[in-house]
């Protein structure tokens, strides 16, 4: 058992991490507290790449304080150099008497040897408090930083019937005005958005992040466009300053337009290939060459029912609004062949279903 004080210090310090949330990728969350005589002297959480890490920010407000004090941090210290100097470097002259650990990092490069380190220097480390909180936390920290492919995230907005569109391809809204904020802030979370180009061509999107909390979010666009269909006109062209736009294109796609759209700022990524759809475990492998660790999946529904057939999303965001749509053209979020057996239809684990608006949000992993 986990003592109730060492639980309440590390929720506070997962409480500083979090306040990091969407802005430290590649990085993961970290926060960290010093507690000496049940009094917290020092505290921080990681702001962001190349800025210090929180154990350091922590140790810094402590000061000479730290010495004999318990310092508390969600992930274990860093031993090796990166934009920062390793964390170990700093917190074993710190003179600690104790230090509380909540969960391994995953990083080859540090797995076990932070933990090493420290319990050489004869401190003594209480290893596994909130270990689980620190998994849901840094989920997309850790595919990216063992796997070099991003967290997928799978959002739709859909009917009761699970249409996101009608016949007519129409779709707004379908989301309440609350669901629709929601995912802006669900938006500023990840690193890129990722659409088909006849997402593009039908609604015309800016594919920015566009609420109060996040003034200024950067996020880069990701348009699946085998033939480079991308209209120069595009409203997306006018939101640079917003983010980068990646369009990716197979061996088919017209030059002459690859170049003009260069030209307006679009970056293209060609994949080789010359068939209508695109293989999309490798533009994930792209994306995480560039240090993209988390990708937001917003459709339509041929990329839906691609990433669910090809079984690439972790994870699912569902807005379900309480219509019906019905008819066989309108457009499912799950279309293709389907399963042949209930046994082998694809299912949600560990779901958590909240209220926004009139809508339903179903949230859960693939």
């Amino acid at each position: 058992m986990n003592d109730m004080n060492d639980i309440a210090h590390m929720h506070l310090a997962y409480s500083l991490a979090e306040k990091a949330i969407g802005r430290t990728s590649p990085n993961p969350y970290v926060g960290a507290v010093v507690v000496k005589d049940g009094v917290i002297i020092g505290h921080g959480f990681h702001e962001g790449p190349g800025q210090p890490h929180a154990e350091i920010v922590a140790l810094r407000r402590a000061g000479r304080r730290a010495k004999g004090a318990t310092l508390y941090v969600t992930l274990e210290p860093c031993v090796h150099w990166g934009r920062t100097p390793p964390c170990v470097d700093a917190v074993l002259p710190a003179e600690l008497a104790r230090m509380v650990v909540s969960s391994l990092d995953p990083n080859p490069l540090v797995f076990r040897k932070g933990l090493r380190r420290v319990r050489a220097a004869g401190i003594p480390v209480t290893f596994g408090v909130l270990e689980d909180r620190n998994r849901r936390l840094n989920e997309a920290y850790t595919k990216y930083i063992t796997r070099k492919i991003p967290f997928i995230t799978l959002k739709a907005a859909i009917t009761l019937d699970g249409r996101m569109a009608t016949r007519t391809f129409d779709s707004r809204w379908i989301s309440s005005a609350a669901s629709r904020d929601y995912i802006h802030l669900v938006r500023a979370e990840n690193d890129a958005i990722m659409v088909g180009i006849h997402t593009v061509l039908r609604d015309d999107p800016l594919l920015t992040v566009r609420h109060p909390n996040w003034p200024g979010k950067r996020i880069t666009r990701v348009i699946l466009d085998p033939g480079l269909r991308f209209p120069l006109e595009a409203r997306l062209l006018a939101t640079l300053g917003r983010g980068a736009v990646i369009a990716v294109a197979n061996g088919r796609a017209d030059r002459a337009k690859a170049v003009a759209l260069n030209k307006a700022g679009v970056e293209i990524l060609t994949l080789p290939g010359h068939g209508a759809a695109l293989d999309l475990g490798r533009v994930f492998a792209e994306l995480g060459r560039r240090e993209i660790a988390s990708v937001l999946v917003e459709g339509g529904g041929r990329v839906a029912t691609s990433l669910l057939e090809s079984r690439l999303a972790d994870k699912a965001i569902l807005a379900i609004s309480p219509r019906l749509i019905g008819g066989d053209a309108s457009v499912s979020v799950f279309g293709g062949r389907g399963a042949d057996i209930v046994a082998d239809a694809l299912s949600m684990t560990s779901v958590s279903v909240f209220r926004l608006g009139e809508d339903m949000i179903v949230e859960g992993y693939l």
